[in-house]
């Protein structure tokens, strides 16, 4: 006899589960008691939002499903932002919930909550178990559609007399998918890969807009060789950052409301799109009437319903990025390469004219100190962000190399994220140097997790760009509303004083002359370390897309200085 706890743990192992993030509660002690012996790593954090973004920051680093635990009602009522976050982002994560007695659901007992009703519009998909005997394959089918066709997370919420009732091997249903509606599409029809062949011989101005779809597909490979042998610019969005490498004379750079002024200009400019794995956003596309208003539109994506959803296309190709692309490959011939010198000329000036630059004047500039950090691990590492003005200088100046490098979130935008999704990219890949770039609003929403990284010694370089400020609120209201600074503006944190409290080490840096010696510091130190960069707080991210507008109408007082 087995109880459903125990069933659920040799479940785990099955699907390959080594490591959970979770903390514990009333309704899963029936599972902690089980992990308290089981061959699968727990990590206990400080709260279940940090369980949920740690689970996300390791599939992403690692490609795997995350895994996350927490207790019933307030416990599994904090992790729905981060599974909101997983759903926007395509990522593959399981969310373990607790659940009152399947006796007292609907009762308004204790620590209940309806987490399947709450959770049902941002997740993939989600189960209440209500009899032990179907934990095997409930876990079976939660992995299997979280981790294919579009990632993303799902959720299975487990009452606490499910997990205690015992039952006899031979009563247990198998751990196999019995998903009938559920199949994926992964290669493109021939007919529609013919089509946009056809278009890309036609087309004088092509341009790739290629987003995280290449990064979770592994088809990143596929999009270089495809772009370098058909000589096609690429442009990516920020969820697509290191599909392609930073320095590749190819490569464009990010689109969208803080891309690249040249980005921007091929976009608005080309004559057709080749569009992979992006979903035509409004960070990207602006005013969509106006984003690549001459060019015919080829659109490849593994969700059926992302295609037409937002922008008309021409060519519509369901099916998986690298599957799709490694086809298009096989299909080339020596005379679909068109030779386009006068575009990659054209483009080559805007870049030329219209380099992504730092701020000016005295004190420290935020991207200065990412150039710094970018130059010092050569490109490599994993660099994390929280979201607002550090995500996007972040985004901007880093000088990625390879997929996986960049985590962040991207359709959410979600505060706090940032923290606890570093700690789990480092259980996934702990060979890795992980960076933390934060602000100092975003960072204090999971400071917590201090604890977190000074209990495992997890080695996170936490960079706080601390400019005293919600910094793009506030530069959204200097733009906009008048420096009308509305409760925007944030008091003095000694934040290294707050880590050494959890016994973290870390150091103030006040000028330029000190960003390389502190980063050398944190890079040669083991374990956590934090440094509070004190940067001019006024700072703001150029160019930017006013909300609304064109993509090509972008402002920035640092490219218009270079304009002039």
């Amino acid at each position: 006899m087995k109880t459903g706890a125990r069933i659920l743990i040799d479940n785990l192992k099955e699907q390959g589960v080594d490591i959970i993030f979770g903390y514990p509660g009333g309704s899963v002690l029936p599972i902690y008691d089980e992990l308290y012996d089981a061959d699968i790593r727990h990590i206990l954090v400080r709260h279940e939002q940090a369980a949920v973004h740690a689970a996300d920051g390791y599939a992403r680093a690692s490609g795997r499903v995350g895994v996350c635990l927490s207790t019933s009602g307030p416990g599994a009522c904090n992790l729905v932002s981060g599974i909101a976050t997983a759903n926007m982002d395509s990522v593959p994560i399981v969310a373990l919930t607790g659940q009152v007695p399947t006796g007292m659901l609907g009762n308004d007992a204790f620590q209940e909550s309806d987490i399947t009703g709450i959770t049902m519009p941002v997740t993939k998909h989600n189960f209440l178990v209500n009899d032990t005997i179907r934990i095997p394959q409930v876990i079976a089918e939660a992995f299997y559609i979280a981790g294919t066709g579009r990632y993303g997370p799902v959720l299975v919420d487990l009452p606490k007399d499910v997990l205690m009732r015992s039952v006899s091997p031979e009563e247990i249903l198998p751990g196999i998918p019995d998903l009938k509606g559920y199949k994926p599409t992964y290669h493109g029809h021939p007919r529609q890969i013919k089509k946009a062949l056809d278009l890309l011989r036609e087309s004088k101005k092509p341009v790739i807009y290629a987003g995280g779809g290449i990064v979770a597909s592994g088809a990143s490979e596929a999009l270089c060789r495809f772009a370098e042998e058909m000589e096609i610019p690429v442009t990516t969005t920020m969820m697509g950052l290191g599909a392609i490498p930073s320095d590749h004379p190819l490569n464009l750079g990010m689109l969208g409301m803080h891309g690249t002024k040249f980005a921007n200009y091929a976009v608005t400019g080309c004559d057709l799109l080749f569009t992979i794995g992006a979903r035509f956003d409004d960070r990207v596309t602006g005013k969509i009437d106006e984003f690549a208003p001459g060019a015919k539109i080829i659109h490849i994506d593994i969700d059926p319903a992302e295609i037409g959803k937002n922008k008309a296309v021409d060519v519509p190709i369901v099916g998986d990025a690298k599957v799709v692309l490694d086809d298009i490959l096989e299909r080339l011939n020596p005379e679909d390469r068109v030779i386009r010198t006068a575009w990659l000329e054209e483009i080559g000036k805007w870049k030329k004219d219209h380099p992504l630059t730092c701020g000016n004047g005295g004190g420290l500039h935020p991207q200065q100190i990412i150039r710094e950090i970018s130059t010092l691990l050569d490109g490599g590492g994993i660099i994390v962000s929280e979201v607002g003005q550090n995500q996007m200088w972040a985004a901007q100046h880093y000088g990625f190399k390879k997929p996986r490098q960049w985590i962040s979130s991207g359709g959410l935008g979600t505060m706090g994220y940032g923290f606890p999704a570093a700690i789990g990219a480092w259980f996934a890949r702990p060979e890795e140097t992980i960076v933390l770039i934060a602000g100092d609003g975003s960072f204090q929403m999971n400071i917590q997790e201090l604890g977190t990284v000074a209990q495992y010694k997890v080695p996170v370089k936490m960079m706080i760009l601390n400019n005293m400020y919600l910094g793009m609120v506030r530069q959204w209201q200097e733009l906009f509303y008048e420096k009308r600074y509305s409760y925007t503006e944030l008091p003095f944190v000694d934040f290294v004083g707050i880590a050494k409290a959890y016994g973290v080490p870390g150091r103030v840096v006040e000028s330029e002359k000190d960003i390389v010696p502190a980063l050398k510091e944190s890079f040669e130190t083991d374990g956590p370390f934090l440094i509070d960069f004190r940067i001019e707080r006024e700072e703001n991210v150029f160019p930017m897309v006013p909300a609304g507008a064109a993509i090509k109408d972008m402002i920035g007082e640092h490219v218009e200085q270079e304009d002039d």
